[in-house]
């Protein structure tokens, strides 16, 4: 059941090209945005998309991976971990973050 304690699945599309960052010792962070979809149908029984915008984030091997298959608006199937974390902007602002670490990558579609 540990496994089951902060553990996230999305299937999306990817908003933009990844942003591909080496790191000192030569490891790589791949940054991408990911679009989930989801279809309803409101009291009026119109359709209504309602679109999620979520931030991922993957390390090493799984970075090579994004660098190499994934663009703007590839399908993707992504499993892994919220990660909450806080910095202090220039001005003294704090800013919040909410992302996803992906721990497994599964490239979908064409």
């Amino acid at each position: 059941m540990n496994a089951l304690r902060n553990k996230v699945q999305l299937i999306g599309n990817l908003g933009q090209d990844p942003e591909v960052t080496v790191l000192d010792g030569g490891g790589k962070m791949a940054r991408f945005s990911l679009a989930t979809n989801e279809i309803y149908k409101n009291a009026q029984g119109e359709k209504v998309t309602d679109t999620q915008w979520h931030q991922v984030v993957a390390w090493g091997k799984i970075a090579d991976i994004v660098e190499s298959y994934l663009n703007k608006g590839k399908e993707v199937a992504v499993e892994g971990k919220l990660i909450h974390r806080h910095y202090d902007t220039e001005e003294g602002q704090r800013k919040y973050v909410t992302e996803v670490r992906c721990s497994e990558l599964l490239l979908l579609g064409k």
